[in-house]
């Protein structure tokens, strides 16, 4: 592992990064949910290298890091009220809102009218947009399909090939951000995500659910909607009992949450499960375990972006 490609974020880091961006290149920064890879917005060759080096699918589409609430209005055609509210409550936050694209900024990978756009939370993050200047494209900082990363040291390792990655620590939140489309009268749920559904129904009354899943392939307003991603290169099972090895070979490893035993055992708040999930499996596959059997989530809406999370990782 290339570890000379990691940078700190002081005013050196930042320079070096900025001058990376707006020469064409690509630099992963961490953000509180996940690191992400990020390009000029505004290039189309920029985002065709996160294209590139993740093996990323075309139909796949990315969301756009903006350091403002005016930046991301800037990005799109029309900015509705619900936006506006939504962005108030949230912003900077793990929210992506889905809007209407403004004309002069290309199609960020699905060629469609949207674009996904959202504030991140984090300091590094932050500075950086503030230092280049640019709105940052930028998808999970890995491999297409893999575990997100959270640390810098994950992202070097499923990314060798980066030019350079800002280090800010483990990320606080470990899960990417919740998207949701605010195109039309009732904002839709595309991606559960870091902010669950009851406080974004505390701030945006009805939130509709998604009718049916993505195929591959198909047109897209989101990341995250792929029928495989999330995934570890162990085989990946998810049973209600994680001890229950039943017709498999070979080197098995366990992620259980508290009141059970496993190889690795988060805890049973979702919110802290979430900010572990990620390290957890980097950890297990780092170990070389044949399979990685999950004991099942509970079937409730606090749990829904990890369930989510953990049924493409295990398809």
């Amino acid at each position: 592992m290339n570890l000379s490609k990691i940078a700190l974020p002081d005013a050196e880091g930042l320079r070096r990064a900025a001058e990376i961006l707006r020469a064409g290149s690509v630099v992963a920064f961490p953000t509180e949910t996940v690191y992400g890879l990020g390009a000029d917005a505004f290039s189309e060759r920029a985002v065709g290298e996160i294209y590139r080096l993740k093996n990323r699918p075309s139909w796949n589409p990315l969301i756009v890091h903006v350091a403002d609430l005016p930046a991301a209005r800037a990005l799109a055609a029309e900015w509705p009220a619900g936006a506006d509210k939504l962005a108030g409550a949230f912003w900077p936050g793990p929210l992506t809102l889905v809007v209407r694209r403004a004309s002069h900024l290309p199609g960020i990978g699905a060629v469609n009218d949207t674009v996904a756009v959202r504030v991140p939370a984090h300091p590094v993050a932050l500075d950086l947009l503030r230092a280049c200047g640019l709105p940052l494209a930028a998808p999970s900082a890995n491999r297409s399909e893999g575990i997100s990363p959270t640390t810098a040291e994950h992202v070097v390792r499923s990314l060798p090939d980066v030019p350079l990655v800002l280090d800010g620590g483990a990320c606080s939140w470990g899960i990417e951000s919740t998207v949701l489309d605010v195109t039309g009268d009732v904002p839709r749920l595309l991606r559960p995500g870091a902010l669950g559904l009851r406080v974004l129904r505390e701030v945006a009354g009805t939130v509709a659910l998604p009718e049916a899943e993505t195929e591959d392939g198909a047109a897209r307003n989101s990341p995250g909607m792929s029928r495989r991603h999330y995934a570890p290169r162990a085989r990946t099972v998810l049973r209600p009992d994680a001890r229950d090895h039943e017709g498999l070979t070979g080197p098995v490893g366990t992620l259980t949450y508290e009141g059970s035993e496993g190889t690795e055992v988060l805890s049973a708040d979702p919110r802290e499960y979430a900010a572990d999930l990620y390290a957890a499996l980097h950890r297990l596959d780092d170990a070389g375990y044949a399979t990685i059997v999950i004991q099942e989530p509970p079937r409730t809406e606090d749990w829904l972006a990890v369930r989510d999370r953990l049924s493409r990782a295990a398809a």
